[in-house]
């Protein structure tokens, strides 16, 4: 007769309060426990003085975060030069008016913004793992997967209507430009790519000569859209959309990007590299998540102060 092996009851329960006790951390604590990273990068012209700009991305306000309300308010507090929000407002098609109320101290300071997946559309259950499949299967978003179906539409209006009256610059597939003590900011930016939004071809062709400095904004960091800026010219990228990659492995990093991006470039600042050229490209691991999945591991949320400093 076979010898039967079971697993002992101890170690069974065991390992289920491990993992228990991983997700009240990563729920309970992580996802709450937002960060301020500082970083610098040398793009601007010889002789000019330092910038600071604050990026916010993907906060997927849900009605009820009074936490991440409170702190979003707080970072007015460190009085940047401009703003630039990287998109994924939403994750509540009910959330408008407590995003606003995070966002309104920031609104007084000069800004630009675009528009991710999450503003349009309402967030769907789904499995965390399929995030795994579909980097394994190279499809993200609809840039290999059928179109959604059924789709929450969210009220983007009201969040544009809101950021155009603060004065913040609409880059949805344009140009735009912030005067900042008399230096001359021009802005080219992308709808997102990960839903197939985005029109190069409207914005291409580099750099604006007569701009003290060109940055590039887009949410997702797509490759096609970070190959054309940088063989366009462009010195630095700003992006959001990956979450730093969310459910991270510690001493190891993110799993997966949720776009064509490698792993290693899921957060921070790298470079990339096309046409010849090299950019620095900076990607927020926003301070959200999605309202389904609100959870985070080996990977708090931020918002980031990028001190633009004179290039060498």
């Amino acid at each position: 007769m076979r010898a039967r092996y079971g697993v002992p009851l101890k170690v069974t329960a065991g390992i289920a309060a491990v993992g228990a006790a991983g997700l009240a951390y990563a729920a309970g604590f992580e996802a709450r426990s937002f960060r301020l990273r500082r970083i610098t990068v040398p793009v601007l012209p010889s002789g000019t003085r330092p910038l600071r700009m604050l990026q916010v991305s993907d906060v997927h306000m849900v009605s009820g975060q009074r936490k991440k309300r409170a702190w979003l308010q707080s970072l007015a507090g460190l009085r940047p030069d401009f703003v630039v929000n990287t998109g994924d407002n939403l994750s509540d098609p009910n959330g408008v008016p407590e995003l606003l109320d995070a966002l309104g101290p920031l609104m007084d300071f000069p800004g630009v913004y675009v528009f991710g997946s999450n503003d349009y559309y309402g967030p769907k259950l789904r499995n965390p793992a399929r995030y795994l499949i579909e980097k394994a299967q190279g499809r993200h978003g609809l840039n290999g997967n059928a179109p959604a179906v059924g789709a929450v539409h969210n009220p983007w209006e009201d969040i544009r209507d809101a950021f155009d009256t603060a004065g913040w610059v609409n880059l949805t597939n344009t140009r735009g430009r912030l005067k900042l003590e008399g230096l001359e900011l021009a802005f080219t930016g992308l709808d997102d790519p990960h839903i197939k939004r985005d029109r190069y071809d409207r914005v291409a062709g580099g750099p604006e000569p007569d701009a003290d400095l060109s940055l590039a904004v887009v949410h997702a960091p797509y490759l096609r859209s970070l190959d054309a800026f940088t063989a366009d010219g462009y010195p630095l990228i700003l992006a959001g959309h990956t979450h730093g990659g969310q459910l991270c492995v510690p001493f190891y990093g993110a799993l997966v990007t949720n776009c064509d991006l490698d792993t290693d470039r899921v957060k921070g600042l790298s470079t990339h590299r096309a046409g010849g050229n090299t950019a620095y490209l900076h990607v927020s691991a926003g301070c959200g998540t999605n309202r389904y999945t609100p959870v985070r591991f080996a990977c708090p949320p931020e918002a980031t102060l990028l001190t633009l400093t004179p290039r060498d």
